[in-house]
């Protein structure tokens, strides 16, 4: 079985939502991850005090086909070919230790699924 990893980079506010997205698309568990971004953009000031927007990283590995479903499920939903709101990417994983094997049954059973 081949595995990857999906990275999705959003804003914090979306964080919640993209949690929901991705457990209905098939995700198990999920690393939540804090972030701060530099923009190519000029940082917003506000009385002297300069805004730089909270991100959230979700992680996650998952079998290969079901970590493209899973991004294409958070592309659409959250609507991230438009409103630069958020990045998600996949990596392949060559080698993988300490998934639960429940997970793995899992994975398995979506395969026969699809089959």
């Amino acid at each position: 079985m081949k595995f990857a990893v999906l990275v999705a980079i959003l804003a914090e506010d979306l964080e919640e939502k993209a949690i929901d997205i991705a457990k209905e698309a098939g995700a198990g568990g999920i690393t939540l991850l804090d972030a701060r971004g530099i923009s190519a953009n000029q940082k917003k000031t506000f009385f002297g005090l300069t805004y730089e927007g909270a991100q959230s990283v979700l992680v996650c590995v998952l079998e290969r086909k079901l970590a493209l479903n899973v991004m294409k499920s958070l592309k659409v939903k959250l609507d991230l070919a438009t409103n630069s709101k958020g990045v998600v990417f996949t990596l392949s994983l060559d080698h993988i230790a300490g998934i639960d094997n429940r997970q793995l049954e899992s994975f398995e059973e979506r395969i026969k699924d699809d089959i």
